[in-house]
């Protein structure tokens, strides 16, 4: 069986994004019932420079939509280049990201594999082909800030588990 840049990529976030909805309730349902202030969750960092919870999220979010949308060359959803500040935001933002992701069609990612991707990472243009910028630069970034988010909140006493960061089967 051919390699399938669509099977490597949409279903792959979208497991992540469904994986990082439920995530998000059950945070929400922590700090509530702890009564705690979901800030405190949203800023949590495991380490000073390392960006905190609510990034890790929006950088997970980011990262889902990249790939697809790159790769299948539309446009891509505007989302705020902020931090989410509740747990709502910050589902709305999955649930959105996974319904974009979920609407790129897999005859629009299907041959991509040699296609030249470019954006812009800061103030930098970069450009890969599109198997290497799938496979070892957008799911290797998504993967890192959603299990750093997962981590965070596990860490801070959220009831998560293995099952909770891979989503429903």
């Amino acid at each position: 069986m051919a390699f399938s840049m669509y099977d490597a990529c949409v279903p792959v976030c979208a497991q992540v994004l469904t994986a990082l909805a439920g995530v998000m309730d059950k945070a929400a349902a922590h700090a509530a019932e702890h009564k705690l202030e979901e800030a405190a969750l949203l800023q949590a960092r495991l380490y000073p420079d390392m960006f905190p919870m609510a990034r890790q999220l929006r950088q997970a979010t980011d990262f889902a939509r990249y790939a697809p949308g790159r790769l299948a060359g539309v446009a891509l959803p505007e989302f705020p280049a902020s931090d989410g500040t509740s747990f709502a935001e910050l589902k709305d933002r999955v649930t959105k990201s996974l319904e974009f992701v979920r609407s790129v069609p897999e005859a629009a990612i299907a041959g991509t594999e040699d296609k030249d991707i470019t954006w812009m990472q800061g103030s930098n243009s970069r450009t890969m082909k599109g198997r290497p910028y799938l496979l070892y630069f957008c799911l290797p970034n998504l993967f890192f800030h959603a299990t750093t988010a997962y981590d965070l909140l596990r860490h801070n006493g959220v009831m998560l588990g293995k099952r909770d960061f891979l989503g429903p089967a």
